[in-house]
Order: C-alpha cells, then structure tokens, then sequence
C-alpha cells in the first residue's frame, strides 16, 4: 500500500538580494521522510526558528514551489496534480492549521460566515443539514455551534479560535492536517488542551497530523515520530521516544538540554 504521504530528496532555495548582487538561501536541504497509510499518527517536526521546518509545510500545502525533489500524496505527485484537481481534492485532503488563528478571521465577519463558506466550498452535504455538520464538526473540539455563530473573532479566546481554525480545516474531512506552531501563542493550559485535540482526532477521527514545533514537551507528549531540523537538514529522527530520551546528535541533545528532563514531564 502507498504511504500516506511520501517526502523524498526535498529541496527549496531562495533568491534574497544583499546590497547589489543575489544570494541564495538554503531553506530546505534533501529532506526526506514518510508517513504510513496503515494507521493514522501524530509526526513532529521541530527546531528551532530557521531551520527550515515551516518551509516544509508550505511546499506540502503548495505554498511554495518546490526546487528539487518530490512530495507524494496517497501515491500521487501534488506537482503533478492538475490545478482544478488540487481544489476538488487535494484541499480537501490537506488542511492547513496555522501559528495565528486570527490571521484567518476578519474581525467584520461572524464565525458562522467563514464556517458556511468552508462547507459550500467544499460541497459537503445538502445545505438543510448545514447546522447538523457543523455542530458535529465542532463537537470534536469541545464547541457547539450555538456557541459561537453569532460570535466575531475578536469574541473569542485564543484557545477558541484555535479550536474553530481546527473545526474549520475538519469541515473537508481531511487525511492529514498540517499544524504550523498551532500552540506557541497561547499559554501553558491552553496549550494542552489543544494538543490533547489532536491526539483525540488521531485516534477518533483516523487524522494524521504533521505537528510543526519549537516546543520538544509538547512534541514529546504528543508525537509518534519526531524530526529534528537544523538549518534545512534533517539531522535525526525517529519515534519520539527514542530520539527525544536517547538523542544521538549533539544538536538534538543541547535543544533537549534547554527543557526540562522527559522523565520530569508530567503533562
């Protein structure tokens, strides 16, 4: 059976100019990695600021045009994927979570607005059953919908308008979420619950996750399998358990060094 998804030689360049002549900056250096279509799981990758970790999300969302290599999706190449076919299918598939959940929102639009636009977009269901969905959507992050329909964002919590950008990229039924810093601006508690979601959508809801971190607790308390990303190289990897108790390069173990001790975590 085809992987899930399946990364293989990634590359991404930039051009940058400094003063009069271009540079080329190495955002993503021969990157490679899979994810399995037997079971769904929770893949961590993390680093710190520039190491090239949130570049892989864009060029998986295809947000950025890939340099060199190739990115598979259930067996097919995204490059290869006719546009109106990435529309009706490949955004469907693969939905975004952002750093900023209200970077999404127009503080003039009700939540319920953004929330039907998905739906029809995506040509869920017949539209009488449109208050159905979206309730049962949002349940699975701890919302109803009369919670927050006649809400505008600047209504909400950070921690409740992470929970509905979530709710939102569910509304397609997708295989896999990509989550890109989703907690690094909420606090301790919030950031918790937020992440006990995406295990809770793992196992109920048969979603993998690409969860995008700075953070190696959350990661640790979260994750099946972790990469760990140093200036666009990938430089260990493996369950998260093993790389995050074990670690074998010295980057690893000096980014483990400034957190408290796996074993003292008791999240």
């Amino acid at each position: 059976m085809n992987n899930l998804l399946d990364v293989k030689n990634l590359y991404k360049y930039f051009s940058i100019r400094n003063g009069f002549k271009n540079e080329i900056l190495r955002a993503v250096h021969n990157v490679s990695f899979q994810i399995n279509n037997d079971q769904p799981s929770i893949l961590a990758i993390a680093g710190e600021s520039g190491s090239g970790k949130s570049t892989v999300a864009k060029l998986i969302l295809g947000l950025e045009k890939i340099s060199s290599g190739s990115i598979h999706f259930k067996g097919r190449d995204i490059n290869q994927i006719p546009k109106k076919e990435k529309r009706n299918w490949l955004l469907r598939e693969i939905q975004p979570v952002f750093q900023d959940p209200f970077s999404s929102f127009s503080p003039l639009k009700k939540i319920e607005s953004y929330l039907l636009e998905t739906y029809r977009n995506f040509n869920i269901a017949d539209a009488d059953s449109y208050d159905i969905y979206i309730n049962d959507v949002l349940s699975k992050v701890g919302l109803t919908f009369n919670e927050v329909k006649s809400r505008y964002p600047n209504e909400l919590s950070g921690g409740q308008a992470q929970r509905i950008a979530v709710a939102r990229a569910l509304i397609s039924k997708p295989s896999l979420i990509i989550a890109d810093e989703p907690v690094s601006m909420l606090d301790a508690s919030l950031r918790i619950s937020i992440v006990n979601m995406f295990i809770k959508l793992k196992q109920e809801n048969k979603i993998s996750i690409i969860y995008i971190t700075h953070d190696l607790t959350t990661a640790y308390y979260s994750a099946d399998n972790i990469i760990i990303m140093k200036k666009g190289e990938i430089v260990e990897t493996g369950s998260v358990d093993n790389v995050l108790r074990d670690p074998q390069h010295e980057y690893t173990q000096n980014l483990i060094a400034s957190i408290p001790k796996i074993s003292d975590i008791t999240l």
